[in-house]
């Protein structure tokens, strides 16, 4: 059975740009967000089997968004997103219950293969 993946991150080119991996890969798209507020709200609509977490976000960023669907469901499977040389942030993920890290630009193989260590 197909995936659903919940892909949250303020550049609508992002999105666009996972969307496409995911799909031609077979995974279905369980919904977009441009925030962390609108991260949590689409999370709790759809309850995805994995969300792909933008960490630099306007109005809630992704670690704080990270740590409210986590408190409404310990099972939630992330994967943060970031540019380079963010080290620190990287660590508070994983720390508040990221599964994994793909940092920006993206490369398609990298993302399939977090998305597929995660949830199969």
């Amino acid at each position: 059975m197909a995936k659903n993946i919940l892909i949250c991150d303020d550049a609508a080119f992002m999105r666009m740009m996972i969307k496409d991996i995911l799909t031609k890969n077979g995974y279905v798209v369980a919904g977009e967000a441009e925030n962390g507020l609108k991260a949590v709200e689409k999370y709790n609509e759809t309850k995805p089997d994995l969300v792909l977490m933008d960490i630099t976000m306007p109005e809630m960023d992704g670690i704080q968004a990270l740590k409210k669907i986590k408190e409404s469901d310990p099972g939630a499977m992330v994967i943060m997103c970031s540019a380079m040389g963010q080290q620190a942030m990287v660590i508070e993920s994983i720390q508040s219950g990221a599964k994994d890290f793909i940092v920006k630009p993206f490369q398609a193989d990298r993302v399939l293969e977090a998305v597929k260590k995660v949830v199969g």
